[in-house]
């Protein structure tokens, strides 16, 4: 009777040793594959600090560039008139929360403001083709390879927001992932999307 009484026990501690592995092995996953993600957000948000970044240098730099070109453009104020309608959008978006990559409409907005923007400073820059002592002023011309390296820079942190964005939204759509994610709440992240021809980064010619 003992002897059973001893298998019985034995059995349960077995049964109690393998639920606590279970639960410790699922609790390890849990909490690694939460952290994770956690991870993978915060280089979403870093990465989209970067872009915002780079659309405050583009914005600083456009009244200076503006004003530049009316020295020797006065007649073109509706381009002007246009840029500043255009900056004003992009200056009321341009800070704002990271929460804005969670909802694709909002995004898509931003997007849209911005390539209306760089649409303008592209027509600002082919105005400057008709004034060829514009195109001589060392204070244009200083002006201009700010902005050209500026472009160059959104795009690049464009490109890394998109790869951080990619890593993240790949994770949260795995198995077993996928569990953690919707049980947290993690939502997919929007991406920038290849601008139109009429939203390309401004030429710029020397």
């Amino acid at each position: 009777m003992s002897e059973k009484k001893s298998n019985s026990s034995f059995k349960i501690v077995a049964v109690i040793a393998v639920i606590a592995i279970i639960a410790g092995l699922f609790y390890k996953f849990t909490v690694g594959t939460y952290n994770k993600i956690v991870d993978l957000d915060e280089n979403v948000s870093s990465a989209w600090s970067q872009v915002e970044n780079q659309y405050q240098r583009r914005l600083d730099l456009i009244p200076n560039l503006v004003n530049s070109v009316k020295g020797y453009a006065k007649h073109e104020e509706e381009l002007f008139t246009s840029i500043a309608e255009a900056r004003s959008k992009a200056g009321g978006i341009v800070n704002i929360d990271s929460s804005i990559v969670d909802d694709p409409q909002k995004f898509a907005e931003y997007q849209k403001i911005q390539g209306e923007l760089s649409a303008g400073l592209q027509r600002l820059m082919a105005v400057s083709e008709n004034y060829p002592e514009l195109k001589a002023n060392q204070n244009f011309l200083a002006l201009q390879d700010e902005l050209a390296g500026t472009e160059n820079r959104i795009a690049t942190e464009r490109k890394r927001f998109n790869d951080a964005a990619k890593a993240y939204n790949t994770c949260i759509r795995k198995f077993p992932e996928s569990l953690v994610a919707e049980r947290k709440g993690f939502e997919k992240k929007a991406y920038f999307e290849a601008e139109a021809a009429a939203s390309k980064a401004p030429v710029v010619q020397f």
